[in-house]
């Protein structure tokens, strides 16, 4: 009975390996922060509205103008701003956008069940949900330069609205949790290790 309780006991420490408070607690904060990312971009693009020029606001979906005589005015048809390449730029900004969060969902899942569901894969998980958060961010700026590039002429550093800082933030939180999940992943657990006979 003793020799089956010591092969038990072999065979859970496999499959549970251990991990400091410290570790736990990083892994978690990053978790957390990847959540407020999902978060901050979802209501970033929903919003849209990205930058206000004068008297203008331009947006993922919308562009609108405001006046004292007609008040705001707000149409879906981009290419009725006057702005070379707008309608077609605005689809691909937010389709990346879009995409980021999407990926980052999955990214985000794949953290959590890696913390939750503690096993021999559990570190495989969690730097391939590190390296999803990264796609995002590539996504995720891709979609503000493409925004910033279409409309360089109308750009100013007081123009752009809070939610365009929003996704700004989220953008630079996906490359800082993919970066730091992926370093952690490394310290705690090396990728090649020594087999043990």
């Amino acid at each position: 009975m003793t020799a089956i309780a010591v092969q038990a006991q072999k065979l859970l420490a496999q499959r549970r390996p251990r991990r400091s408070f410290f570790e736990s607690f990083i892994r978690n904060l990053i978790i957390l922060c990847a959540a407020l990312a999902v978060v901050l971009s979802s209501v970033s693009i929903c919003d849209g509205h990205w930058l206000l020029a004068e008297d203008r606001l331009f947006g993922l979906w919308h562009f609108c103008t405001a006046s004292n005589q007609t008040g705001s005015r707000c149409l879906r048809d981009l290419s009725q701003a006057h702005v070379p390449g707008l309608a077609w730029g605005m689809v691909l900004a937010r389709s990346l956008a879009a995409l980021a969060v999407v990926v980052a969902i999955f990214g985000l899942e794949l953290l959590m069940v890696s913390q939750v569901c503690e096993d021999l894969h559990s570190r495989s998980k969690w730097a391939i949900g590190s390296i999803l958060f990264l796609v995002s961010f590539i996504f995720s700026f891709g979609g503000l330069l493409i925004f910033v590039i279409l409309l360089r002429n109308q750009v100013t550093l007081i123009g752009f609205t809070l939610t365009f800082w929003s996704q700004f933030t989220a953008s630079f939180l996906f490359f800082l949790n993919a970066i730091s999940g992926l370093h952690v992943n490394s310290i705690t657990h090396p990728w090649v290790q020594p087999m043990k006979f």
